[in-house]
């Protein structure tokens, strides 16, 4: 993935640090945006469900925001795929540095507007535009974040959000179990449930670590994810682009 080759190994060990950095980072803002205003950015479900929610209610205008802010996610899987997908289609080298940094940008974006005041009170209820912004912002992080790892580790990881990779842990773990019963060796499906497991621990550990900080430090606690971005995005655009030209 350093490399931007289009063969790439899911077990090399740079990768997996990669993922379970970006990991950690998606615990970070997703707790953040909890604690900001009340709703979690790194997955689609919950705005549905707050979609059904808000619309039956008396004053049911938060039900179009619920409808409007998980497209931005939507939109952030796209340039993903724009930057990513579609060149490894093409055989052509994919351009990780360009998503990374579009990462480490909104991240930017999103701590200099929160220290601002921009967003308002921290852990207000979402009620505001305002809110409905940093909604947005975090969405589309997280979209350009997930369409990334899938794409690169052909739909086997998911950093965004724990169900799917939960329910891949449990069937894998079965698979181990019942090895003796099955024709097929199972040394790859063995580790990536460790890999699983990983993923699972360090979005945990994002959460208890960003719950921490942004107790304390509220909007100025986004500069944990802006640290993450901004190192991923400083090897992408060193391995990809400046070691390559010197090559």
């Amino acid at each position: 993935m350093l490399y931007g080759n289009e063969s790439i190994s899911q077990y090399k060990p740079g990768n997996v640090v990669i993922w379970m950095s970006m990991a950690f980072q998606a615990g970070v803002i997703n707790i953040g945006a909890f604690m900001a205003c009340h709703r979690f950015v790194s997955h689609v479900t919950g705005f549905a469900t707050f979609f059904g929610y808000e619309l039956n209610q008396s004053d049911n205008a938060g039900a179009f925001g619920m409808l409007v802010v998980p497209i931005f996610f939507l939109l952030g899987c796209m340039l993903s795929g724009q930057m990513v997908d579609i060149r490894l289609k093409q055989h052509k080298r994919p351009r990780y540095y360009l998503t990374f940094g579009l990462i480490f940008f909104l991240n930017c974006v999103v701590l200099g507007l929160g220290i601002s005041g921009y967003f308002g009170t921290f852990g207000e209820p979402l009620e505001l535009f305002r809110d409905y912004m940093l909604l947005v912002l975090l969405c589309l992080i997280c979209g350009i974040q997930n369409a990334t790892v899938t794409t690169v580790s052909k739909a086997v990881i998911r950093t965004t959000h724990l169900t799917g990779i939960t329910t891949d842990l449990g069937l894998g773990i079965v698979r181990f179990l019942n090895r003796s019963r099955l024709p097929e060796d199972l040394g790859n499906e063995v580790y990536l449930n460790f890999m699983r497991i990983g993923i699972i621990f360090f979005f945990c550990l994002g959460s208890v670590v960003g719950g921490f900080v942004f107790k304390r430090l509220q909007y100025e606690g986004f500069i944990i994810p802006v640290l993450t971005s901004g190192l991923l995005f400083s090897a992408m655009l060193y391995f990809q682009v400046f070691r390559r030209k010197s090559q």
